[in-house]
């Protein structure tokens, strides 16, 4: 790049933003034709330039970002990001609420998971491609606060010229990485976009607090889950006497009982109940836990026993999931639409799809959305009970149904299509 042994702008973008916009254009325009330029751009801007310049990215073209075509559901729930959105939400609502920002979330690739301001600045955002699904890192839109923080692992604002598309100049946007507080991996960036006219140089400041903010909850939130499992947990490790432990649905340690300390350790894809083999420990029987899993090391060469479940609508209005697996038993209390649901699966072992079961519960196939998300929060809560595609009991788990001693009053409080049909069959049987 021409034009780096000159000075840093001597104006700030928060001092004077219109001289600060004259300024960067002009360093654009002469550093894009090879010419030597009357200042250098900020040192994180200059290396994002040199970046697109190697990888022969054109200013001048307008970019269309390449928008997922299917799946931005999946996506947002494998972000690990939904869970604080409020948070995000709430932090910098200030900005947004004036109608001159929008507020985007966008995963650890750049893609833009969720978006919200007013239709104006959202109807702006949309002619730039930047609309749910999009991809926005640097290497589909060049200089940008989502790519470039993803880039530099930093909290960065991009405004006007500095973007290295032209046709972004007229826009201005603060982004920071939000990481994931176990490991320290980015897992996506919270963003603040609006026309280049309304800029601050704190709302960059603002985006990096929400950021760590959220970080911090994330903490707090997986805390919390560990110390759930780990109640659950330390009886059934002190039954059993021999070396086990608890984790997590992705192997974090909530407890540990004659076996060196843990912080994680690595699942195997798939894990179900039974004998898995995992790295450090080899060969080791595995149980459902509510939230996670037991893992006992071991040389026996018996098959273990499966996890017995039971579904237990003997009580109407308290339903319950009762589980005995090989090193202990325990029940819990079940929401009537769970109940609904593994009512319907133990009914059906070859398992239902999405639209089959959206008209099991509410008599409509296309309620596939409101489905996936029942099935993502009960697979949360029971991790390793079912399986997907179609949604089904793992293979393992042995099911069966505890009904009241009235079949017509399988959980009364139903109105669901598939709970009717099996209160009319069961008491004209």
């Amino acid at each position: 790049m021409q034009g780096l042994s000159v000075p840093e702008p001597a104006v700030a973008v928060g001092e004077d933003p219109r001289t600060y916009a004259r300024l960067m254009s002009a360093v654009y325009d002469a550093t894009m034709s090879g010419h030597r330029a009357p200042a250098r751009p900020r040192d994180v801007i200059g290396d994002s330039w040199r970046r697109m310049m190697s990888a022969g990215v054109d200013p001048e073209r307008r970019a269309r970002p390449v928008v997922e075509s299917g799946g931005l559901e999946t996506l947002r729930r494998a972000s690990g990001l939904m869970t604080v959105l409020d948070e995000i939400s709430r932090g910098l609502e200030s900005i947004v609420a004036d109608g001159a920002n929008i507020l985007v979330v966008a995963d650890s690739q750049g893609r833009v998971l969720w978006r919200s301001g007013s239709p104006a600045v959202l109807g702006n955002a949309d002619r730039l491609g930047f609309i749910e699904g999009a991809h926005w890192a640097e290497g589909e839109v060049g200089t940008n606060a989502i790519g470039t923080a993803l880039v530099s692992n930093r909290a960065v604002q991009v405004f006007s010229a500095e973007h290295f598309m032209r046709t972004h100049h007229s826009w201005t946007c603060a982004g920071a990485p939000i990481r994931d507080p176990r490991t320290g991996h980015v897992i996506g960036v919270v963003d603040v976009s609006g026309p280049a006219a309304t800029v601050h140089p704190t709302t960059v400041a603002l985006v990096d607090a929400v950021a760590r903010l959220a970080e911090s909850n994330l903490r707090e939130q997986h805390d919390r889950t560990l110390n759930r499992l780990r109640m659950v947990a330390a009886p059934i490790l002190a039954r059993i006497g021999k070396p086990a432990l608890a984790v997590d649905s992705e192997g974090w340690v909530a407890a540990v009982d004659s076996l060196p300390p843990h912080n994680r350790i690595l699942l195997p894809d798939g894990i179900a109940p039974g004998r898995a083999w995992i790295p450090t420990f080899g060969v080791c029987d595995v149980d459902v836990l509510p939230g996670g899993w037991l893992v006992r090391p071991t040389d026996d060469d018996d098959a273990p026993d499966p996890t017995r479940v039971t579904l237990d609508l003997s009580a109407a209005g308290a339903p319950a999931l009762d589980m005995a697996g090989q090193f202990g038993r325990w029940c819990h209390d079940i929401s009537l639409r769970h109940a609904e649901i593994l009512l319907i699966l133990a009914r059906d072992p070859r398992g239902r799809s999405a639209p089959e079961l959206a008209a099991d519960l509410y008599g409509d196939r296309t309620r596939v959305v409101t489905v996936r998300a029942e099935l993502s929060r009960l697979r949360k809560q029971f991790v390793g009970l079912l399986a997907a595609q179609p949604y089904r009991f793992v293979g393992g788990v042995e099911v069966t149904v505890r009904y009241p001693a009235d079949r017509s009053m399988v959980l009364p409080s139903s109105i669901s299509p598939a709970v009717r049909a099996v209160r009319n069959t069961e008491s004209n049987s």
